[in-house]
C-alpha cells in the first residue's frame, strides 16, 4: 500500500521518473514539509544488482554508517534465512497476505503464490499475471481479493491502460477463486468509484466486507468526481461471491476534512482515505486519510461511524496507514513523506517527518480520544539516493503489556521497534540492504515487512520476497502464537 497520487494513466518512462525523484530530494532537503509526491508506481525500480535466492548473511552496521550497494547488513539478532528474487526484473512487487502455508505477495503485474511451510525455502506455486497497479491483496477461505487502482480499458486481466477521462474505463475489486493454488481463477469485479487504492477486508458470519480506500477525484474523471469524502463499501456473500457489490458509500468527512495547501502548507488535502486498518474484536477500525487520521466505531459495517479526528499539520504530509496496539488503547499512523519514491531518511529530514506517530486512544465509547505521544523514524540515515520513509508494518504478537511491531520502510529496510512507552519507541532490530544506486534516486526496498508465525516476511519491490528469523528476548513469546490466516489490515486478537 503506498500513496500519493493515484496512477490512471500509463506509467511514466524511468528517465522522467526518476529526473523528477532527483528534483524532489533537493525540495525534501530544503523545503517545509512536503507536498503530495509521485506514487512509487509512477517509478520503476533502481538498477542495482538482484539478489541470489541464497541470502548473504550480513554484519552489523557501524555508527551512522551507510552501507555499501546492495550490500546486506542487519542487528546481530536477525538472521536473512531465504530470498526468492521477482520474476520480472522490471516489475514492483507490493503488498502481502497469508493462510495456512501459503504466502500471497501482489505486484503491479499481478500476484504469486508462495509455499512457506519451510520458511527456509520457500517455493513459488503460481504466478497470476493480472495487471493493474498497485494490487493490494487479502484472502478469505478460497477468495482472494485484488485492488486496481490504474485506469483500465475493461475488468479483464487482459486489460490495457486507458485515461481515467474515458467513460468506459475499469477500475476496483478483482475477486479470484485460490481452492486450487496452482491454478487461481478470477471470478468477480466490482467497481467502485475513484478505483480501489487499498482494500480491507472485514469478517462476518455469512457475509465478508471490502472497505475500498481510494482518492485524488478530478471532474474530468466520470467515475471519480468530488467530493469524495468517504469509503466504498463492497459486500461479498461467502457462499455467492459473484452476488459481490457495493452496498454504500460512507461519508467520513461531512465538512470536507483537511483542506491541506494553502491553507495547511506542505500537507495533503483529504480527498478519501488511503488505508483502514479494522479491529473486529473490538469493532473499532483506524483510518489513515491523505490529511486526517480517525477512529471509528465498525459495530454496523455497513455504517461505519466516526469517533473522534485528529491532525498533524506540523509534521505530517500524507497520513498513510494504522496499527492498533494488542489491548487497543494506541494506533500507530505513519506518515508517507514523499510519496514512497523520496529519500526522507536522511539528517536533513530530520526525525519527526516521514516518521510514525503513536497516539494514545483515551477515554470510553463515543467520548475516545486519539492523543498524541510522540515520534517514531528509524536512526540509521540513508543515502540521498535511497527512497525511505515509513510503511507498512504488524505487530509482532508478544503479548504481556510489551507493544512491539515490525515495519518496512522501503530502501530503509526492516525495521523492529518497540513502543511500550508511547513517549519513548525505540528500534530494537533491522535488517536493510545498500542502495540500488549511488548516482540517482532508484526505487526500491521493503514495501511490506510482516511477522508471521515465528517469522518475518517482506517483499521487497525489486528483490523479492525476504524471509528473516528474529533472535531476541523481547519477542520469544510470539513463537508460541499460531495464526491459521492473517490479513495484516484486518487486525487480530493474538491472545
Amino acid at each position: 500500500m503506498t500513496s500519493l497520487h493515484t496512477v490512471r494513466v500509463r506509467r511514466r518512462s524511468l528517465g522522467v521518473a526518476l529526473a523528477a525523484a532527483g528534483l524532489l530530494t533537493t525540495l525534501l532537503a530544503t523545503a517545509g514539509p512536503a507536498a503530495a509526491t509521485p506514487d512509487p508506481g509512477d517509478l520503476s525500480p533502481g538498477a542495482g544488482s538482484r539478489q541470489d535466492a541464497a541470502p548473504t548473511q550480513g554484519r552489523d552496521l557501524a555508527p551512522g554508517e551507510i552501507p555499501g550497494q546492495d550490500e546486506i547488513v542487519h542487528s546481530r539478532n536477525i538472521k536473512p534465512l531465504a530470498n526468492i528474487p521477482s520474476a520480472n526484473p522490471k516489475g514492483i512487487n507490493t503488498d502481502l497476505a497469508f493462510q495456512g502455508r501459503y504466502a500471497y505477495a501482489g505486484n503491479y503485474d499481478g500476484f504469486t503464490i508462495y509455499d512457506i511451510a519451510d520458511p527456509k525455502t520457500p517455493k513459488v506455486v503460481s504466478q497470476v499475471l493480472c495487471p493493474g497497479g498497485q494490487n493490494d491483496i487479502s484472502v478469505s477461505g478460497d477468495l482472494l481479493f485484488l485492488s486496481t487502482d490504474s485506469s483500465r480499458s475493461d475488468d479483464s486481466c487482459n486489460s490495457v491502460s486507458q485515461p481515467a477521462t474515458e467513460k468506459s474505463s475499469w477500475e476496483g475489486i478483482k475477486i479470484f477463486d485460490i481452492k486450487d493454488k496452482r491454478n487461481p481463477k478470477y471470478v468477480k469485479s466490482v467497481e467502485t468509484a475513484c478505483g480501489s487504492h487499498t482494500h480491507t477486508l472485514v469478517p462476518g458470519g455469512k457475509d465478508l466486507y471490502l472497505y475500498v480506500a481510494s482518492y485524488s477525484p478530478n471532474d474530468a474523471f466520470p467515475d471519480c468526481k468530488p467530493p469524495h469524502d468517504g469509503i466504498s463499501v463492497v459486500k461479498v456473500p461467502k457462499k455467492a461471491p459473484t452476488q459481490a457489490a457495493v452496498v454504500g458509500f460512507p461519508v467520513l468527512f461531512p465538512d470536507g476534512g483537511n483542506p491541506g495547501g494553502p491553507t495547511n502548507p506542505g500537507v495533503s488535502k483529504t480527498t478519501g482515505c488511503h488505508d483502514i486498518t479494522v479491529l473486529p474484536s473490538k469493532n473499532l477500525a483506524a483510518g489513515a486519510c491523505m490529511g486526517d487520521g480517525i477512529l471509528f466505531d465498525i459495530t454496523r459495517p455497513e455504517q461505519p461511524r466516526v469517533i473522534d479526528r485528529v491532525q498533524d499539520n506540523v509534521n505530517f504530509a500524507f497520513w498513510h496507514s494504522a496499527t492498533f496496539n494488542e489491548r487497543a488503547n494506541k494506533v500507530v499512523f505513519t506518515d508517507e513523506l514523499g510519496g514512497g519514491g523520496g529519500a526522507t531518511c536522511n539528517e536533513a529530514t530530520g526525525p519527526n517527518r516521514g516518521a510514525d506517530g503513536i497516539y494514545d486512544i483515551t477515554g470510553r465509547g463515543d467520548a475516545r480520544k486519539l492523543v498524541f505521544q510522540s515520534y517514531f523514524k528509524i536512526p540509521r540515515h540513508q543515502a540521498d539516493t535511497e527512497n525511505c520513509v515509513a510503511h507498512n508494518g504488524s505487530l509482532i504478537p508478544v503479548g504481556g503489556g510489551r507493544d512491539i511491531m515490525v515495519q518496512a520502510w522501503y530502501q530503509g529496510g526492516v525495521s523492529v521497534w518497540e513502543f511500550t512507552d508511547s513517549a519513548r519507541p525505540r528500534e530494537i532490530a533491522y535488517f536493510e540492504r545498500g542502495p540500488l544506486t549511488t548516482d540517482a534516486l532508484g526505487l526500491g526496498g521493503s514495501w511490506s515487512a510482516y511477522y508471521y508465525n515465528g517469522h518475518i516476511y517482506s517483499n521487497d519491490i525489486a528483490k523479492g520476497l525476504d524471509v528473516l528469523k528474529l533472535d531476541d528476548w523481547r519477542t520469544e513469546s510470539a513463537e508460541w502464537v499460531w495464526m491459521d490466516r492473517l490479513n495484516v489490515q484486518s487486525q487480530p486478537e493474538y491472545h
